[in-house]
C-alpha cells in the first residue's frame, strides 16, 4: 500500500525485550496495586514509594533492548513512502531507540521529569527523589512525566490529525479496552479506514483484519509486506 499508516502500540510490543505488559490478570502492575502507583492521589499520599517504582520502572527501561519489532517499525517509517505516524502507550523509548523518529507517547515517557507545581519538563535523573528541585521554579514537587489514571492523555489533537490522514489503522501489541486509545479504532471504522491488529492473542474489537503471534515475528513480516 501506498498510503498513511497510523500505528497504535501498547504493551505487547515491549514484552519480548523484558518489560511486562501494564497490568497483570491480578490487576497488579509490578506486584503493586495501580491506584498506588499510579494515580496523581497516590503521589500526594505516598510520593517516596512512587518514585522508588518508577526509579525501577526507569532502570528496566534503560537496560532493556529493541526488539525485531520496534527495529521493524522503525524501518517502515523510514522505507515508506507514505507518512507513518507511530502512537505509543508506552513509556519506554524503545521505540527511539530502535530507529524511530517523532514518536507520539501519549503516556508520558519514564526518561522524564516533570515539575507537579510549575508543568516544566526535563529529562529525568535514573534516581529521582522526592527533594529534587525544580530547575525552572525551584520547587520540591518533582514526578515522573507520566500519565496517571484521571488524567488526561498527551497530545490528543495531535493522535486525532493523524488518524484522519490515514489509510489503515493498525493496532499492535494493545489490549484496545482502555480509553481513550480504545476508541481511536473506532474513529478509525467510522471514517471507512482498513483496520489490522496483530496482537499475541485477538482481542474483542472488530478489526477488519486480526493476526495472532509474538510481535518480533508477525510484525516485522507484516512490515516486509508493506514495503514490498
Amino acid at each position: 500500500m501506498s498510503g498513511a499508516i497510523f500505528i497504535l502500540s501498547g504493551a505487547g510490543l515491549s514484552a519480548e525485550s523484558g518489560l511486562r505488559t501494564f497490568r497483570a490478570a491480578d490487576g497488579l502492575w509490578e506486584d503493586h496495586r495501580v491506584e498506588d502507583v499510579a494515580t496523581p492521589e497516590a503521589f500526594e499520599r505516598d510520593p517516596e514509594l512512587v518514585q522508588r517504582f518508577y526509579n525501577e520502572r526507569r532502570r528496566q527501561a534503560a537496560e532493556a533492548q529493541p526488539n525485531a519489532a520496534h527495529k521493524a517499525l522503525a524501518r517502515l517509517q523510514k522505507n515508506h513512502s507514505a507518512p507513518v505516524y507511530l502512537v505509543t502507550q508506552n513509556v519506554d523509548d524503545l521505540l527511539e531507540r530502535g530507529g524511530a523518529k517523532q514518536v507520539i507517547h501519549m503516556h508520558g515517557a519514564v526518561r522524564d521529569a516533570l515539575c507537579a507545581t510549575c508543568s516544566h519538563r526535563w529529562t529525568a535523573p535514573r534516581e529521582m527523589q522526592v527533594t529534587d528541585p525544580c530547575p525552572s521554579c525551584g520547587q520540591q514537587h518533582t514526578r515522573p512525566d507520566i500519565v496517571w489514571f484521571g488524567e488526561i492523555p498527551y497530545h490528543m489533537d495531535v493522535i486525532q490529525d493523524a488518524i484522519e490522514d490515514s489509510d489503515l489503522f493498525v493496532s499492535i501489541g494493545t489490549s484496545g479496552t482502555v480509553y481513550p486509545a480504545a476508541g481511536f479504532g473506532q474513529m478509525a471504522r467510522h471514517l471507512g479506514i482498513k483496520t489490522l491488529e496483530l496482537n499475541l492473542d485477538a482481542s474483542n474489537a472488530p478489526f477488519d483484519e486480526q493476526r495472532q503471534g509474538k510481535a518480533s515475528e508477525i510484525v516485522p513480516a507484516w512490515v516486509d509486506e508493506i514495503l514490498g
